[in-house]
């Protein structure tokens, strides 16, 4: 392992290894840091967005090195009256959403890292961190001592122990939602397909079933933190919720746990964190970039990461006008969509609201149609609001990977 570099990345999910693939694609010296070895499992909901399967398109991740690589055409969604909406996405050209568990699709973008020419290095943990000059000093334990750069990214989590090194940390933050799941097998063949339930106790958060190949299935929910559900009751609640007759008709008479359920915290605060602090940028859910409305992080932690190492190459190695390019591109790229999420996430935090919105997305085949591509983020989510993003295509681009489907 090198004790020197141009960027080094501290921790190697979708965001910190994007930033890498991006960097190293251009001629720079990465290091890419993380203190688990991979494979290693992520809890997540695994699901994919079109904006999130873009961005692995143009990342040079290919959907063949996924194992658990499953494509999403049909998305049912039941309103807290047990009304259900199937929303069609389009049967190409192209993916609009996908499935993988995330033990596969960390792995493989770490790999394309890897192809691309970053320097990955697993199993060491950074414990320290300080600017000395014009360079980024970080200790590490379990490799060499240290590491240099001029540059550094934290992709290092909610928790994002380089923000507690460098006194960026917010005390005591939990994030704004939790999540719980848990992987299945042997689930019916309705849980082929994807399917969101409005259960009224969980408003404004939702229970999921997500399709995996052989029969397999992630099911969990997210719940609002501070909302109807304490997060200390997410475990109590959980066999209740898959008794349910509804839940329990799409999982099928012989689905059984595959693996112990999980929780997490989802942190939902781009427009509130500090995401650049002299020669450090943050990424990820180290940015706390996840939608608010849907919990869904992987695109915006790709995103965030891509944006980082833009902002790098094109700062002339000047610290400020890195991170005044980066901050400046956040807020105009993600800041209105997640304001807009925050503004529907109100109206669903009701019974009334959340049925009503399942309603009228159903209304026709155009709005059936085209709410699924908007809810699966073929488009902004605060595109209408921002005439800049518009373009001729909208809500009519094709898919991701169009010549591989």
């Amino acid at each position: 392992m090198p004790t020197a570099a141009d960027v080094v990345i501290a921790g190697a999910g979708p965001a910190g290894a994007a930033a890498a693939i991006r960097l190293a694609a251009a001629g720079r010296k990465v290091v890419l840091v993380d203190k688990a070895t991979f494979p290693r499992d992520k809890i997540c909901g695994d699901g994919l967005t079109t904006g999130a399967l873009r961005l692995l398109e143009e990342l040079g991740v290919a959907p063949g090195s996924i194992a658990s690589w499953t494509p999403v055409q049909d998305i049912h969604v039941s309103s807290p009256s047990r009304h259900v909406v199937t929303f069609p996405l389009p049967r190409g050209p192209g993916t609009y959403a996908a499935v993988t568990r995330r033990t596969d699709l960390d792995a493989a973008i770490v790999e394309r890292a890897r192809a691309a020419g970053a320097t990955v290095v697993e199993g060491v943990e950074v414990t320290a961190a300080r600017e000395d000059g014009d360079r980024v000093v970080l200790e590490l334990d379990g490799g060499p001592s240290t590491i240099t750069a001029p540059f550094v990214i934290g992709a290092d989590g909610m928790w994002s122990p380089l923000r507690k090194h460098l006194g960026t940390a917010v005390p005591g933050y939990l994030g704004e939602w939790h999540a719980f799941r848990q992987y299945f097998r042997n689930v019916g063949p309705k849980a082929a397909e994807l399917w969101v339930w409005f259960e009224p106790d969980l408003l404004p958060g939702y229970c999921w079933s997500f399709p995996l190949p052989d029969g397999g299935a992630n099911v969990g929910f997210g719940i609002q933190r501070g909302g109807k559900v304490a997060t200390k009751e997410m475990k109590a609640l959980w066999p209740d919720l898959l008794a349910r007759p509804h839940i329990r008709a799409v999982l099928g008479p012989d689905a059984e746990p595959e693996s112990r359920h999980q929780a997490w915290p989802i942190p939902a605060r781009v427009d509130g964190v500090t995401l650049a602090a002299g020669r450090v940028l943050w990424v990820g859910d180290a940015a706390a970039a996840t939608d608010p409305m849907t919990g869904e992080g992987i695109g915006q932690a790709l995103l965030t990461g891509i944006q980082a190492a833009d902002a790098i190459l094109a700062g002339s190695g000047d610290p400020a006008a890195v991170r005044r390019r980066y901050e400046e591109v956040v807020r105009r790229e993600l800041v209105p969509d997640h304001k807009m999420s925050l503004l529907l996430v109100r109206a669903l935090r009701h019974r009334k609201g959340a049925r009503a919105a399942v309603r009228v997305a159903g209304l026709t085949p155009w709005t059936r149609r085209n709410f699924g591509r908007w809810l699966f983020e073929d488009e902004p989510r605060a595109i209408a609001v921002t005439p800049r993003r518009w373009h001729r295509q909208f809500l009519d681009r094709p898919g991701a990977y169009v010549d591989r489907t």
